[in-house]
């Protein structure tokens, strides 16, 4: 299980923010090409993140991934071809459609690592998969379609653009059905391909109260990360996706009691059987992951 709690957003053409956020205590950092990035300030961001990526070759605690722009744009192949040489961690693709795109991600990255002499297969994708209409229908089929996927993510403000949508809230301030079901299907289609949930950003960068709430509640929902847009949200997360003393002791007595090989077992006056074994397993690696990181 490849835990990382919290992916860091970082403008790729800004030096400032780049060493700002190497402190910020996230286990991931996501040099962005995409949104953040005026088109007139592309080629140079292009540079400087190859020339962090390269700077920053040892990656234990700190992993670097990098969003480029979406297949369908053609920004996306220079991207690549100018940031592979640095051997990011990951690429984080945007406006996904498909599994399609993922395999045609992971040709593009086949000939680019051969070309830098990179390990074949070390470049992970984490997609963004609610972007898009076209996407939403397509998010249970990605179960195979790469051994280099790592997880899927969702975002709401993209999609509402894509919709023609004046928001994506309802009268209340909540998320409108729409987007609460583009969560919902992310969840289940990360799940049923084997690969990592990772919850989108809370927008809000001054509320830490609700970054608190959405991390908490995706932790429980099954995710297992979320994306931060600011540094002082980086905290809150990690707190959020670090499992507790007490749900660690309980999890190794949980995997303790099952150390027989009995397929159920008395807990605590519970019956507990292999979906508690499942989930003590997972709070023990999330907990691995945590230490890990620091």
């Amino acid at each position: 299980m490849m835990v990382q709690r919290s992916f860091l957003f970082v403008p790729g053409d800004s030096e400032r923010k780049l060493a700002k956020a190497e402190s910020a205590g996230a286990d991931a950092l996501v040099l962005d090409l995409e949104d953040s990035v005026p088109a007139s300030r592309l080629e140079s961001a292009r540079s400087m993140v190859l020339d962090y990526l390269k700077s920053h070759p040892a990656r234990e605690r700190l992993r670097l991934w990098v969003r480029i722009n979406p297949l369908a744009t053609p920004k996306a192949l220079p991207d690549l071809a100018a940031i592979v040489g640095g051997a990011p961690d990951g690429i984080l693709l945007p406006k996904v459609r498909s599994s399609a795109d993922v395999g045609l991600l992971s040709n593009y990255l086949d000939a680019l690592e051969t070309r830098e002499g990179i390990a074949r297969g070390s470049i992970r994708i984490l997609v963004v998969a609610t972007e898009t209409a076209e996407g939403m229908f397509t998010l249970g089929g990605y179960a195979g379609c790469s051994p280099r996927l790592f997880g899927l993510t969702w975002g709401a403000e993209d999609l509402s653009a894509a919709l023609g949508a004046s928001t994506n809230r309802d009268e209340s301030g909540e998320l409108d059905f729409t987007y609460r079901m583009a969560r919902s299907l992310c969840l289940l289609g990360a799940v049923a391909a084997g690969v990592e949930p990772i919850d989108t950003t809370s927008t809000d960068i001054r509320d830490m109260d609700s970054v608190r709430h959405e991390s908490e509640a995706a932790r429980r929902a099954g995710f297992t990360g979320k994306i931060a847009i600011h540094p002082d949200q980086v905290p809150v997360i990690n707190a959020a996706f670090t499992p507790s003393s007490e749900e660690i002791a309980y999890a190794k007595r949980v995997v303790e009691a099952f150390s027989g090989g009995a397929g159920t077992v008395a807990l605590d006056g519970r019956m507990l059987d292999m979906p508690h074994l499942k989930q003590a397993e997972r709070v023990l690696a999330m907990a691995g992951a945590a230490q890990k990181h620091g």
